[in-house]
């Protein structure tokens, strides 16, 4: 099915432009490492599994099911640690891309198409990493639920379209929470299927599946 080419292009952060494990397995250890010190948290390191399953929730829901056992303070410092540590990564070159991210962005770009980061993560992470990667000057804006303080990705998207006037776009992404913001605005939503951090009925209802990022290109010079 061709989709209308779109004024503007949504990207989900996590296991969409950056290949998060990369950065947040180093850190998610030395967090842990950290609280187990400090007497925090001693009952050793939560399996990583859990973690990169959850990418894509809100933060407060990744740590309900990483630390169910735990109570606020400890996910509220854990979660002070796990940013601190990956920000220091970051300072120290951690963390890619996945490949031919920054290449088809600078093409969408160059395009005149607008582009956009859609995330549940934090200010901080969301503008960091696009910061640290040189992605910042192809970037209109920056949203993230760490900012915006919205209760779902839905909210987050339809508050971005607003603020931008935005009638067409397309939502790029690799969890469930990307195919229900692009749907609940009217989007045309690009699963993408090379992260495999969720079940692969999470893309159910993507208008498009990519197995490569530069497979976006294809699809804008298909568009109508």
């Amino acid at each position: 099915m061709k989709s209308a080419c779109p004024e503007a292009m949504l990207f989900d952060l996590d296991g969409t432009l950056f290949q998060t494990e990369t950065l947040l397995l180093p850190a998610y250890d030395a967090a842990f490492d950290q609280l187990n010190r400090e007497g925090t948290y001693t009952k050793g390191t939560p399996p990583k599994e859990l973690v990169l399953s959850s990418l894509g929730m809100l933060l407060e829901h990744i740590w309900a099911r990483v630390l169910p056992d735990a109570d606020e303070r400890v996910r509220a410092r854990a979660d002070e640690l796990l940013l601190r540590h990956q920000t220091e990564g970051l300072e120290r070159g951690e963390g890619v891309l996945y490949p031919g991210v920054e290449e088809t962005l600078r093409a969408l770009h160059a395009k005149g198409i607008k582009l956009f980061v859609a995330s549940n993560g934090l200010e901080v992470y969301v503008k960091e990493v696009i910061r640290r990667k040189g992605l910042a000057e192809l970037f209109t804006g920056l949203y993230s639920a760490g900012e915006y303080a919205t209760r779902s990705k839905v909210d987050l998207v339809r508050l971005l379209l607003e603020h931008h006037g935005i009638r067409s776009a397309w939502m790029v992404g690799d969890r469930s929470s990307d195919v229900e913001a692009g749907k609940g605005n009217g989007l045309t939503v690009i699963g993408c299927r090379y992260a495999e951090f969720g079940e692969a009925s999470e893309l159910d209802g993507a208008d498009h599946l990519i197995t490569d990022f530069s497979q976006i290109l294809e699809l804008v010079r298909e568009c109508p």
